[in-house]
């Protein structure tokens, strides 16, 4: 069984999508249309602005989710998997991909979700940093005893590597107990702020209200959701899960087993960057990964 999965934050680089948006005429027509629902030239950011013009949450999030789903449109008949997911944000492109949603329809979810999000950054100092060879009971058992600030565990991506959100206060007082108890190292992360933490509570609620007045389709393959780590067919719970997501962990690496224990042979990373197939193959080095960002049509 073929499962295909969608990047998140931190995937996007200067250039992303430019060779889809010259060489596939339905990819130029949709992105030119993602410029007229977003209201500004976001084209025009993937393909010719810097690497700090991309790190804007709110350039980030809907730059990604168009590289993503305008390249599974593109592939057309090409895409057929048994099975879809996604890395944070990422999960937007996935329910494009298994015709949950939309493409319009998510895009203005996402910029919706990209501005609540970046709002609640502007609001805080918080941030968030990756713990590697450190088991993640461990990092939980720290991240509970730090108290007065907020840190809590926020991307199980593999047995080595779990990412820790909170206040900037927070996270230092972690890093500390982090190392001491064996960690390798804990890498701050160049992202706006303490996603999937309680400080996110003010862009969740933002994000409710778009998603509650949004129509979801029923899907023709099941998306494994961040929040659940399990496979969902049903409109209103992918909603609830979708909400949730933002204050609770990223299961990553617990999405992937279980895909692998459902019967997933295959995966294949569609979007910018090869993150998701690098982790991947870290959660299960047997597994067959791998990964596409463009295509051409001629």
């Amino acid at each position: 069984m073929k499962a295909c999965v969608f990047p998140g934050q931190g995937s996007q680089y200067a250039g992303m999508g430019l060779s889809l948006y010259q060489s596939i005429p339905k990819a130029k027509y949709l992105f030119e249309q993602a410029n007229e629902i977003l209201g500004f030239n976001i084209a025009d950011i993937m393909f010719y602005g810097t690497e700090e013009d991309l790190t804007q949450t709110k350039v980030t999030q809907p730059a990604i989710y168009l590289h993503s789903t305008i390249l599974t449109i593109c592939m057309g008949e090409r895409f057929c998997p048994d099975m879809v997911a996604g890395h944070s944000l990422g999960e937007f492109s996935a329910l494009v991909a298994n015709k949950c949603l939309k493409f319009e329809d998510g895009l203005n979810l996402v910029a919706q979700r990209a501005m609540a999000m970046q709002k609640a950054c502007e609001e805080q100092q918080s941030g968030m940093a990756a713990v590697t060879n450190l088991n993640s009971d461990a990092v939980n058992d720290v991240c509970k005893s730090i108290t007065g600030e907020i840190v809590v565990a926020a991307n199980y991506n593999h047995p080595n590597q779990t990412v820790i959100s909170g206040t900037l206060k927070g996270i230092e007082q972690a890093t500390g107990l982090l190392l001491a108890k064996g960690a390798r190292r804990v890498l701050p992360l160049k992202v706006g702020g303490a996603f999937h933490s309680p400080l996110m509570e003010k862009a969740k609620n933002s994000l409710a209200t778009a998603i509650e007045h949004t129509h979801f389709y029923t899907p023709v393959c099941p998306v494994y959701q961040n929040y659940t780590a399990m496979p969902s067919m049903d409109g209103e719970e992918i909603k609830d899960n979708l909400i949730a997501q933002l204050t609770a962990p990223v299961k990553w690496m617990q999405t992937v087993r279980n895909m692998i224990c459902d019967g997933a042979t295959s995966f294949l990373e569609i979007g910018p960057g090869e993150i998701l197939k690098s982790i991947i193959k870290k959660i299960d080095i047997t597994i067959e990964a791998d990964s596409i960002s463009t295509i051409n049509i001629t």
